[in-house]
């Protein structure tokens, strides 16, 4: 029997357009994840796929194109887990906690990859992130937000209705949040002695975003303080 041949009943299955990319990608999270860099080449990503070290280039045009779509990839993944994460929670303040676990996890379970989502790796000079990326975060984001306008709607948060940038800046704020604890706890600088696991420091860190920091009879002083202070400059 020549080499090429194969046994009855088992037919050489051909990739179809669309398979190979996944692949292809998938191999590449699979380097990724095992090696915790991403130096490998297009070689070693066919090799991994067990295809020939030319099928890369099917789809991707060089490298970052391929790390492009291992970043989409993750963001698509962030953006599934958060929004099972929001299953059954009716509560816009339980939801929001809920994701950021979600995203807390999916952070520290895949450290590579995570840095390579918001590193400065996939920057270019001259076009900025890939358009993949880009519109694979705005998915994943818009989880947030849809949390946070809910919250809005509803009064659970004190962002006023109808305010596009009041909306922005807290999808900024908790995200900035989150994402800053995943770092931190990714590079092991995160630790707290009544925090055993990664799910309740993302809850008390969380809460306390929620409830602020400033101490509440401080506040209602400070405001009446500034009231007073214009109804005397009015008044003059």
């Amino acid at each position: 029997m020549r080499r090429t041949d194969l046994p009855v009943g088992r037919k050489r299955k051909p990739y179809h357009h669309g398979d190979l990319r996944r692949a292809l990608v998938k191999a590449a999270v699979s380097l990724l994840t095992k090696t915790q860099r991403w130096d490998f080449s297009l070689r070693e990503v066919a090799r991994c796929a067990g295809v020939s070290h030319n099928a890369p280039y099917s789809h991707f045009a060089d490298k970052r194109q391929l790390l492009a779509a291992v970043a989409a990839n993750g963001y698509e993944i962030l953006r599934v887990r958060t929004l099972t994460a929001l299953r059954g929670k009716t509560e816009p303040a339980d939801a929001l906690k809920a994701l950021s676990i979600a995203y807390l996890r999916f952070g520290t379970e895949n450290p590579a990859q995570y840095r390579l989502m918001f590193g400065p790796t996939l920057h270019a000079q001259d076009s900025g992130l890939p358009e993949e990326v880009i519109h694979a975060f705005a998915a994943a984001q818009a989880v947030c937000r849809e949390v946070l306008k809910r919250g809005s709607e509803d009064g659970t948060f004190r962002i006023p209705q109808n305010d596009p940038a009041a909306l922005e800046m807290a999808v900024i704020g908790i995200w900035s949040v989150v994402h800053g604890l995943t770092m931190l706890y990714i590079d092991g600088l995160a630790t707290l002695d009544t925090a055993k696991t990664i799910d309740s420091l993302g809850q008390k860190v969380v809460a306390m975003f929620l409830h602020g920091i400033v101490e509440r009879e401080k506040q209602n002083r400070d405001a009446g303080t500034k009231r007073n202070s214009r109804r005397t400059v009015q008044d003059a």
